[in-house]
């Protein structure tokens, strides 16, 4: 551990000393200061310049270098090099926040008692690799002197997620909730209160007449039904896929991934043109049945379709790796005992599933609340509080104040369905995967639950096949609804080719390539600090594990258009400055999407005995080689599920990264926006079929690549009871 240590701090000192401490105007990665004149590094800077407040960082790594090189007793030793790194932590933290480019100076001389003039730019490389090395010197010290048994790579592990969430969702979200207790003329606490109690967000008038409810109890009364409606849906189809021996299961792998990468609006508009007042299917109906043609898509009910169609495959892809990881023993057991196949399934089965189950509600819950793309498409006059706080920021009279509120009472709901879940699960053992070698078939379904789940799952998957045909079909035609001649066009103005100069011409092509650029980036990082995570809150006890959980829930549970607006408002200036940037995209995207891969792995490993983790230490491995070698095999599913999703949801994302991109840097989903506001449907639904088309093969590369979790010698089917 000294020698950890000893790294962290000459690097931290070489990060101080060498390299630039200011962002270039080139941006983070440039290297032009190499060939820069001026001094640029935080030392140079110090001397040269005369940025004297930049010295106590530099004397700190100095100093604690000193004492872990001349002290000879290990527990004082990490105390007090803990204490100096905590100590140039804090330093960093405060003279980025005050001393800025721009705005008042509120840090005075404490010499002559006179105003700093010269302000400071955003924080380079230099101050990046500083704050590494200071940080993972303080960790690792903290390991040393007997917290968290002595293991450097789990405190590790808790302090790098804690500062990275700290700084990348806790600081944005600040900056706009601050908003909630703004007054016109300053701020005000007492009026929160009745702002936020108002019956425009929790009335009930709806009970006792025919208007509407107010926004938060509308939000929670879809979000309740499309949690339970995805959940219901998904493990149907993870059981048909795991338990049945049907024939299409790669057809209907497909059918159930499918909404999942599906650029935004597309479902929202395939649902117009088939179910709205003049779709094909309500004219068909109306022309057989002499069926009313009425707007029944516009409001809850449409909305609440869209969304069972677009959340459906998160509850499946959590819940697939729950199902496979039941132990076949525990069913062989029960039916030895004399039990059949559906009592097996409903006493055995069904409740080791049930941390899947109620990850993939919270998901499916969290997911409603926070979807800005089907309620802003099909709400009609069903308000929810992801489109009143996109209209509270953009609208005509812009009021932030009242997005800050709205956007504290869906916290609220988020907070509360996180609590019930966790008692609804309390501290049972839902292990099924140990040490003991496992021979075993899984048990067949029941005829009665094989019937509900085909009864169910394949109508849905046939519907769903139905609504990406019609998208297919809308790219290959003029006019979708309108003029339905047969043309390529849309194809070669948005992905054309000059083949007598060899040159790309299609308006699409820089899109799409600075979009799978920046989701190759994101996905496996996103997986990354997501199963990290997972891996600290199932295996590892420490002090604030309830709230770090919640805060890793905390940039999911909050619509993308506030954390786009959050993240303007916090990284536009000194001291992190990172708008305009691809930085700032990969960030979003993989502290958006991070929860999906924490939830998927709270399920998957809940199911892994921790006598395995125990045996492996006992063998005389650390934290870091067991993760390695022992749990990281066993979590295929997880795995697979967290770089799926991360991958597609960067693709996908609009409201996020709406207020993000730039002209160097423009995502798909923006530019299909554009293409939908200026009319041009047939280009934009091209974009969409291509882009789906992308998204399914790198899902079928990642799936041969992370390969299935195999527990056993067979994993076929058992057909008797």
């Amino acid at each position: 551990m000294k020698r950890t240590v000893l790294f962290w701090l000459v690097a931290g000192l070489v990060g101080f000393a060498l390299l630039p401490w200011h962002m270039t105007d080139a941006g983070f990665f440039s290297f032009e200061w190499l060939t820069d004149s001026e001094p640029s590094s935080g030392l140079s800077l110090v001397i040269s310049a005369g940025h004297w407040w930049l010295a106590p960082i530099g004397l700190l790594l100095a100093a604690a270098l000193a004492v872990v090189l001349t002290s000879k007793r290990p527990v004082a030793r990490a105390k007090n090099t803990l204490a100096l790194a905590a100590l140039g932590l804090v330093w960093v933290a405060l003279q980025g926040l005050v001393i800025v480019r721009a705005g008042p100076r509120v840090l005075e001389d404490l010499l002559t008692g006179e105003t700093i003039n010269a302000g400071q730019s955003a924080m380079g490389v230099g101050a990046a690799v500083c704050i590494a090395g200071l940080l993972f010197a303080l960790t690792v010290s903290m390991s040393q002197s007997g917290k968290g048994r002595g293991d450097a790579f789990v405190v590790s592990t808790i302090g790098l997620i804690i500062a990275l969430v700290g700084v990348f969702v806790f600081f944005p979200v600040m900056h706009i909730l601050v908003r909630a207790f703004e007054v016109e003329n300053g701020y005000n606490l007492t009026s929160f209160f009745p702002r936020f109690f108002s019956s425009d967000i929790w009335g009930l008038r709806c009970l006792a007449s025919d208007r509407s409810c107010g926004v938060a109890v509308n939000s929670l009364f879809l979000a309740v039904l499309t949690g339970v409606g995805t959940t219901l849906l998904g493990l149907s189809f993870a059981l048909i896929f795991t338990r049945t021996d049907f024939r299409a299961k790669k057809l209907l792998r497909i059918l159930t991934v499918i909404p999942i990468i599906t650029p935004p609006f597309v479902i929202g508009l395939a649902l117009i043109l088939l179910f709205g007042r003049n779709g094909t299917v309500t004219d068909f109906a109306a022309d057989l049945f002499g069926m009313e043609k009425t707007r029944w898509l516009y409001g809850f009910w449409g909305v609440y379709f869209a969304q069972l169609l677009s959340f459906t495959p998160i509850a499946f892809l959590v819940l697939i790796g729950v199902v496979q990881g039941v132990s076949p023993s525990m069913e062989e057991a029960s039916q030895t005992l004399d039990a059949d196949r559906w009592q097996t399934f409903r006493y055995v089965s069904l409740p080791l599933m049930r941390p899947g189950l109620a990850n993939a509600f919270l998901l499916g819950f969290i997911e409603s609340l926070a979807d800005f793309g089907n309620p802003l498409v099909l709400g009609g006059g069903y308000s929810v509080l992801s489109t009143e706080i996109y209209f509270a920021i953009v609208g005509a009279v812009a009021d932030p104040a009242k997005a800050a509120i709205l956007a504290i009472a869906l916290l609220t709901l988020t907070l509360s369905a996180f609590l019930l879940q966790r008692m609804w699960l309390g501290k049972k053992s839902y292990a099924t995967i140990t040490g003991k070698a496992d021979s075993g078939q899984n048990a067949s379904l029941s005829p009665m639950v094989k019937t509900l789940c085909y009864g169910t799952a394949l109508p849905w998957a046939a519907l769903t096949a139905v609504v990406y045909s019609m998208i297919v079909f809308g790219s290959f035609v003029k006019l979708w609804g309108y003029d339905h001649s047969f043309t390529f066009a849309h194809y070669i103005r948005a992905f054309g080719v000059d083949f007598s100069t060899g040159r790309l011409s299609g308006v699409a092509w820089d899109s799409y390539f600075t979009t799978l650029t920046i989701s190759s980036i994101a996905a496996p990082l996103t997986a990354l600090v997501g199963l990290s995570t997972a891996y600290l809150l199932v295996r590892q006890k420490f002090v604030g594990k309830e709230l770090f959980e919640f805060s890793t829930m905390l940039s999911f549970a909050i619509p993308g258009t506030v954390i786009g607006v959050s993240y303007i408002m916090a990284f536009n200036f000194p001291p992190i400055e990172l708008t305009g940037t691809s930085i700032i995209l990969i960030i979003v995207f993989v502290f958006r999407n991070m929860p999906v891969g924490v939830r998927g792995g709270i399920a998957a490993m809940s199911q892994l005995d921790k006598s395995l983790d125990e045996a492996s230490i006992t063998l005389g491995a650390n934290s870091f080689t067991t993760v390695r070698r022992v749990i990281l095999p066993l979590m295929g599913p997880a795995i697979l599920a967290a770089l799926t999703y991360s991958f597609v949801r960067a693709i996908t994302s609009v409201s996020a990264v709406i207020f993000l991109v730039s002209a160097k840097h423009n995502m798909a989903t923006s530019f299909i926006v554009g293409r939908v506001e200026n009319g041009e449907f047939g280009l934009a639904i091209a974009y969409s079929a291509v882009l789906i088309v992308t998204m399914l093969a790198v899902i079928l590369l990642l799936q041969l690549l992370v390969g299935s979790r195999r527990l056993r010698r067979t994993d076929r089917v058992q057909t008797t009871a």
